[in-house]
């Protein structure tokens, strides 16, 4: 009754976005109000991050029933965005609420969709090793159609869509692609590895390929192991300050300041998602180099 209830509630109160380029000056101001549900930061942020806009400040607030967000975005050109493409995107996206593909933290393997098939892995970095796995798909006969692969802490996490080299469409004969999972897992075991490999089944869904990195790493729990640094010196003046204090009584204040870099809040958002919190009020800043956030 409860699901229902909030489901008659947001559709009772779809959200509504406003996109203003006479504010501000020198960005372009997008509001986002809408009935609180959880993960509708990350979902915000995602819209923003897929047309490649740069957040220069953002004011949160999603306390209680309400959510109600400002940013203030430039593209990457340091421009208002003009772009009537971009901003119908942008309010198509979140005016019609359309809820990003349901969680896939619990699984790590190949899928088909009808254009392409996603394969996704974890496993221990090593010189040449997606070199390996395409080499490996080749023999297949599988056309490598785009991939993002992210390393950290000597694991190794990839996102590939392939193609079937014979038709150019996605790869659905569950012999084939228990195939490709299990010579993959051979690559990606290497020799000595302590952990294992992960090739299984996905579960059905769509899935941006940056979040689903974020996912991948943090179920393969890297940031647990220390970096290797043998006769390196870590020049911790470049690390991020981040403070954590529980101030308030129902709130942990998070302060972050560090370097800024494309894409950063997305980041940050995905990895206090994925930890299972829930950013209530949050302030970003940006300069010229470094950004400052508050949550």
């Amino acid at each position: 009754m409860d699901d229902e209830y909030a489901k008659l509630i947001r559709r009772m109160n779809p959200p509504r976005v406003v996109i203003d380029n006479n504010t501000c000056e020198d960005a372009t101001v997008i509001q986002v109000d809408s009935v609180n549900k959880h993960g509708i930061l990350l979902q915000v942020i995602q819209v923003l991050n897929d047309v490649n806009l740069v957040i220069k400040k953002a004011y949160i607030s999603s306390d209680g029933g309400w959510f109600m967000d400002v940013f203030n975005v430039i593209d990457c050109d340091g421009k208002k965005i003009r772009d009537k493409e971009v901003i119908d995107y942008i309010q198509q996206r979140l005016e019609t609420d359309a809820s990003f593909a349901p969680s896939l933290r619990s699984s790590v393997g190949v899928m088909p969709t009808e254009e392409h098939t996603s394969i996704e892995f974890t496993g221990t970095d090593r010189p040449g090793l997606f070199s390996e796995v395409c080499a490996v798909l080749a023999d297949l006969h599988c056309n490598v159609v785009n991939a993002e692969i992210w390393t950290h802490n000597d694991r190794a996490a990839a996102v590939v869509h392939v193609t079937d080299h014979s038709t150019g469409y996605a790869i659905k004969d569950p012999k084939r692609l228990s195939t490709i999972k299990e010579l993959l897992f051979n690559v990606l075991r290497g020799y000595d590895d302590f952990r294992k490999a992960k090739t299984s089944l996905s579960p059905p869904g769509i899935m941006n390929r940056e979040r689903r990195l974020h996912q991948i790493m943090f179920d393969d729990r890297d940031y647990e192991r220390v970096e290797k640094a043998v006769g390196r010196v870590e020049d911790k003046s470049s690390r991020p300050q981040v403070t954590v204090l529980n101030i308030e009584k129902d709130y942990t204040v998070i302060t972050m300041r560090s370097k800024d870099r494309p894409k950063l809040l997305f980041d940050i958002v995905c990895t206090l998602t994925d930890m299972q919190y829930v950013v209530f009020h949050g302030m970003v800043n940006t300069g010229r180099t470094e950004a400052y956030q508050v949550r």
